[in-house]
């Protein structure tokens, strides 16, 4: 086993970790630690897609990386909880 067929499985392997950590939603905490392995998994298929000289698959992981940090900070950088407050009416 070479050095990217290990990049490869390990990339599969925690894609489908994180997979289910999403898809199963137990709490904003877990779904947000889901993306911050689906980073890793973007990380890992873009340096095996670069040693292969497969281009689609390393472009279709940069962008998949932009949207995985887009999920990492909406479930564990800003605050969820926090809910936009209104102005009391006034009378």
């Amino acid at each position: 086993m070479d050095f990217v067929e290990i990049l490869r499985w390990t990339a599969s392997g925690t894609g489908t970790i994180a997979a289910l950590m999403v898809a199963a939603h137990i709490s904003t905490r877990i779904t947000g630690y889901g993306f911050v392995i689906f980073t890793f998994s973007s990380m890992l298929w873009i340096t095996a897609a670069f040693f292969q000289d497969q281009d689609p698959l390393a472009m279709q992981n940069i962008i998949l990386f932009g949207i995985n940090l887009f999920g990492i900070y909406r479930y564990l950088w800003r605050n969820p909880d926090k809910k936009t407050q209104k102005a009391p009416a006034s009378a």
